[in-house]
C-alpha cells in the first residue's frame, strides 16, 4: 500500500515527540535545574504538623524555647522543612513525654512497610501514596517512598523523569536485580521534602517481571519475593516507615510488596466496576500467596485496610456502593476517605501535591476540605502505626 508506515516507527516518533515534551515542561515548571523545592509552611500550618495550636507556637517562639524562623516583609513567619525539624527535635529534649514530637521507631520497634495496591488503574494509588508519604514526614516520621511502578508516576511526583533520567541506572531495580544487585543505599535520593527519601522507578523495572520466571526454572536465590524486602532490611534503621507505591498489576512486583509489607492499603473507587475489579485482584491474590507461603514467605500483617478514593458523598450510588463495601469489610474498611476532588487533581497538573502548592492559589473552600480528606486519612493511619507499636 503506498504511503503506509509501520507501526512500530509510528510509535516510535511519538515516544520521543512526547519525551522530549515532557522534559521541556518539567524544566518550564521547575526552573532553573528542574529539580522541585518545598515552599516555606505558615505558622498555621507548621503549628498544625507540630500538633499544636498557633498561639502556642508563637508564644514558644516569644520565650525564646525554639528557634527563630525567617519572615515574609509582612513580618509573618514562614517555616522551612529544615525549620520544623529543628523545632521538633527542640520541642522533644523539653517535653516530658517521650515521643510527642518525634513520634517514630523506638528500640524494639518493627520498621512499618505500607504498600499501596490495586489492580486496576486510575484508583488514586499513587495519589495516595505520594500524600501518605509526606504527609507522614511532615509529621515527624523518617520516611522512604519506594515506587516499584515501572510507568514511574510516583518518581515523577518527585520531579524527575524517569525514562531519561535512569537510563544507566540508580532506580530500585538496582537494588532487587537478580545479576549483581547493588546496595540499596546506593539508590536511594534525597527529596526536597523533610525527613523523605525516595527508591526511584523506571521502565528498566519491568525486565524484573521477565527475568523472574527464568530465575525460578533456575531456583535463584534469593527468590522474587524476599528481593525488596531484603534491600528493605538494609537500610530500616534510618526510617520508620516505607510507603510502596505498587504497578496496577498483580505480578511479580507487587507480590514482592505484598510480602515485604506489614500493613496492605487496597485503594477503591465505591463503583460497581471498580469493586468488582477488586474482586478478582483479592481472589488471585489470595491464590498465589498461598503458593509463596509454601516457599518460605512470612503471610503475617499488622493491618489490611480498604481506602475509598475518589469519593463524592453526595454521589447516590457511590454512597451506596461504600456503604455496601463497609457492611461486608466492617473494620477493614478505613473509616476515612480520600474525597475527590479538583484541588488534587489541579495540583496534580504540575506534579505537586496539596502540601506542595499554595492554598491561595485554589478556591479555600475546596483546597481546605480536600486536605481535612488527607489529613484525616492519614491520621487513621498514623493510629495504625502506632498501634503496631503497642502505643496509642
Amino acid at each position: 500500500m503506498t504511503g503506509a508506515r509501520r507501526i512500530d516507527e509510528i510509535i516510535q516518533q511519538n515516544a520521543d515527540r512526547l519525551a522530549v515534551a515532557l522534559e521541556n515542561h518539567m524544566r518550564t515548571s521547575f526552573m532553573p535545574d528542574a529539580r522541585k523545592e518545598l515552599r516555606p509552611f505558615t505558622s498555621a500550618e507548621s503549628a498544625e504538623f507540630l500538633g499544636m495550636d498557633p498561639a502556642r507556637l508563637r508564644k514558644l517562639h516569644f520565650d525564646n524555647k525554639i528557634p527563630e524562623v525567617a519572615m515574609d516583609s509582612r513580618g509573618r513567619r514562614l517555616y522551612s522543612g529544615a525549620n520544623i525539624v529543628e523545632i521538633r527535635r527542640v520541642l522533644e529534649t523539653q517535653s516530658r513525654k517521650v515521643g510527642q514530637f518525634l513520634p517514630g521507631r523506638r528500640d524494639g520497634d518493627r520498621i512499618q512497610v505500607i504498600a499501596v495496591a490495586n489492580y486496576k488503574g486510575g484508583s488514586s494509588k499513587t495519589t495516595t501514596a505520594i500524600h501518605l508519604a509526606q504527609r507522614l514526614a511532615l509529621r515527624g516520621y523518617r520516611v522512604l517512598a519506594i515506587d516499584i511502578d515501572p510507568q514511574g508516576s510516583l518518581t515523577t511526583m518527585f520531579g524527575y523523569t524517569p525514562e531519561t533520567e535512569f537510563q544507566n541506572g540508580g532506580n530500585i531495580y538496582d537494588a532487587i536485580r537478580y545479576d549483581d544487585p547493588i546496595p540499596m543505599q546506593e539508590v536511594i535520593r534525597k527529596t526536597y521534602f523533610p525527613n523523605l527519601d525516595l527508591a526511584a522507578s523506571g521502565l528498566v523495572l519491568a525486565e524484573f517481571e521477565h527475568e523472574t520466571p527464568r530465575a525460578l526454572n533456575e531456583r535463584r536465590e534469593p527468590m522474587f519475593f524476599k528481593r525488596l524486602g531484603l534491600a528493605i532490611d538494609q537500610v530500616e534503621a534510618d526510617y520508620d516507615v516505607v510507603v510502596i507505591d505498587c504497578p496496577p498489576q498483580l505480578g511479580f512486583l507487587t507480590m514482592s510488596a505484598l510480602i515485604a509489607a506489614t500493613t496492605v492499603l487496597i485503594t477503591v473507587i465505591p463503583s460497581m466496576l471498580d469493586i468488582a475489579s477488586m474482586n478478582q485482584f483479592l481472589q488471585m491474590t489470595a491464590g498465589l500467596l498461598n503458593v509463596v507461603s509454601n516457599h518460605g514467605a512470612s503471610l503475617e500483617y499488622d493491618h489490611l485496610k480498604f481506602l475509598i478514593t475518589r469519593f463524592e458523598p453526595s454521589d447516590g450510588p457511590q454512597a451506596q456502593m461504600a456503604g455496601f463495601l463497609r457492611a461486608l469489610f466492617t473494620d477493614q474498611v478505613m473509616t476515612n476517605t480520600f474525597l475527590k476532588s479538583t484541588a488534587v487533581s489541579d495540583a496534580g497538573l504540575t506534579q505537586q501535591t496539596l502540601y506542595e502548592v499554595d492554598r491561595s492559589e485554589f478556591n479555600r473552600n475546596t483546597y481546605d476540605r480536600a486536605v481535612e480528606s488527607i489529613n484525616s486519612v492519614v491520621g487513621e493511619m498514623e493510629e495504625l502505626i502506632q498501634a503496631a507499636w503497642g502505643r496509642n
